[in-house]
């Protein structure tokens, strides 16, 4: 999964990004890449799953 995150624009960002998926998932693959606000996710955990957590941290992903 790949999403859009506008809020993500340093490492603590992408920290926090990273650790909320991992809440979900442990052995989630989170590739954060806080210049072009991009975040890639391998994990056993939904896409709505995901979106919720990126939402309740603070980062909703941008449609499209």
């Amino acid at each position: 999964m790949q999403f859009h995150l506008d809020g993500m624009t340093c490492g603590g960002c992408a920290r926090t990004v990273t650790s909320a998926i991992q809440a979900l998932d442990p052995d989630a693959r989170v590739v954060t890449d806080p210049p072009t606000r991009r975040v890639e996710v391998q994990t056993s955990a939904s896409e709505a799953q995901v979106v919720a957590a990126l939402r309740e941290a603070g980062y909703p992903p941008r449609a499209g």
